[in-house]
């Protein structure tokens, strides 16, 4: 056979690549805001300027540390003229759905809106769902709403010097209810409830012993205890366990604020009782106004503002130090292999780095 043998496996010429990055979104790249510019933003209640500024105050990189803390300096004389309300519950509860029925009834009402949403970030990936404004569909589009999803870091002093930042800032921007979201119940409550006026525990019936479904320590910390989901079959059950922890409610403590904790039920999805929750939080605020512990809870705020600023102006300063890394390095492998314990090591760095002399009763 004559004919030339050609295999159907012969290569082909392919099709030339894009590039993998569109050169439009580089042409175009967002130009830095000065201070003044960034200030400016805040105050006349432009949403994406205040977006670029939290961004900036949740920054790891240590050159916008500086910046971030004069925008707060600035913003500052122009906050506090909310009302601040901290929202947790166990996952399920139905907080998006509720907090979203809460902030339109309050937008229909005249008032801004800011909801401060605190993600759980991931010990491995250090990543975050940031998914509540996905969940939030009617209030993410509402003009006189502002959500903001941010991650809770590693620490949960971190959760409070951001979140505390970006209430400031939220205020500044003319924002006159402050909502903020914590992930569930755990740690995080006590530092969010650290920063708010009023803070509010869903409950959800039906879904175990009631009384046994919660820490005590969160429920000692609310200043009302509301009964999601009290909608179709689950009705009879939310008033059940609304009688029950009233119940429970009579053995605990008075409350700093002489205020007597109130139980109550709502649907968030039916959209029933919602207005009765805005306005046992006003009677709330009047009561507490009236007594002084109001102004009393604020400024004992801004104290542990104080304390948390030196903590975190330490903890930073220390890790920052040229030493403390390689110093560190030494001793993991000391600790690791039980040569020291781990306090005497700590004990050891601290007192060489930061030339503090550690206290040894633990």
């Amino acid at each position: 056979m004559d004919k030339e043998y050609k295999s159907a496996l012969e290569e082909r010429p392919g099709v030339e690549q894009p590039v993998s990055v569109n050169p439009n979104l580089v042409r175009h790249k967002r130009r830095e805001l000065s201070l003044d510019e960034y200030v400016q933003g805040v105050l006349e209640g432009d949403w994406v300027t205040l977006s670029r500024a939290i961004t900036m105050i949740e920054s790891a990189n240590p050159d916008h540390l500086e910046k971030a803390q004069a925008i707060i300096e600035r913003c500052l004389p122009h906050s506090g003229h909310s009302l601040r309300i901290g929202i947790t519950g166990v996952p399920g509860v139905g907080k998006s759905t509720f907090i979203e029925a809460f902030g339109t009834l309050l937008t229909e009402q005249g008032h801004k809106v800011a909801v401060l949403a605190i993600d759980p970030s991931s010990e491995r990936t250090k990543g975050s769902i940031l998914g509540d404004k996905t969940r939030m569909e009617s209030l993410s589009v509402n003009p006189k709403a502002f959500i903001r999803p941010s991650p809770s870091g590693s620490t949960l002093g971190g959760v409070a010097r951001k979140t505390r930042e970006s209430i400031i800032l939220c205020e500044a921007a003319g924002y006159d209810v402050i909502i903020v979201e914590t992930v569930g119940v755990g740690q995080s409550e006590t530092a969010v409830k650290s920063m708010v006026d009023f803070f509010l525990l869903l409950m959800l019936a039906g879904a175990g012993d009631e009384l046994q479904g919660i820490k005590r320590g969160i429920m000692e910390m609310a200043d009302a205890l509301i009964i999601n989901k009290a909608d179709g079959d689950n009705k009879p059950k939310a008033i059940q366990a609304q009688s029950q922890y009233r119940a429970a409610l009579k053995l605990f403590p008075q409350t700093d604020s002489q205020w007597t904790v109130p139980v109550e039920v709502c649907s968030a999805l039916e959209n029933f009782a919602i207005d009765k929750v805005w306005e046992m939080i006003r009677k709330y605020e009047n009561h507490t106004k009236a007594n002084g512990y109001f102004e009393k809870n604020r400024s004992e705020q801004l104290v542990n503002i104080f304390h948390n600023w030196i903590q975190f102006t330490l903890q930073h300063n220390f890790y920052n130090q040229p030493q403390t890394e390689e110093e560190i390095e030494h001793l993991l492998p000391m600790i690791r292999n039980k040569q020291i314990s781990p306090y005497m090591a700590a004990t050891r760095l601290i007192e060489k780095i930061a030339h503090l002399t550690v206290s040894k009763e633990y």
